[in-house]
């Protein structure tokens, strides 16, 4: 899994990708997004994850979050 920044600097991943992480169909994943049940959290990692960011998505049924280096790649990730 990688996450990548758009030109204004947001990060973006793909949906397919997020979907299979947090258990649940893509479609299933839009869906949601679209009716704003999909919640999202990117924070400069503390402590062990200095230099680093962490991620947290949830939706009403699943949560996942991922460590991410300064460049986009999953360092470690867990299903909440």
């Amino acid at each position: 899994m990688h996450f990548e920044r758009d030109t204004r600097g947001d990060w973006v991943v793909d949906p397919e990708q997020l979907a299979s992480r947090l258990g649940i169909n893509p479609g299933q994943l839009r869906h949601e997004m679209r009716l704003g049940l999909v919640t999202s959290r990117i924070e400069g990692g503390r402590d062990a994850d200095q230099g680093c960011w962490r991620v947290t998505v949830r939706t009403r049924k699943a949560g996942w979050q991922g460590i991410f280096n300064d460049a986009g790649c999953l360092i470690r990730e867990r299903r909440l």
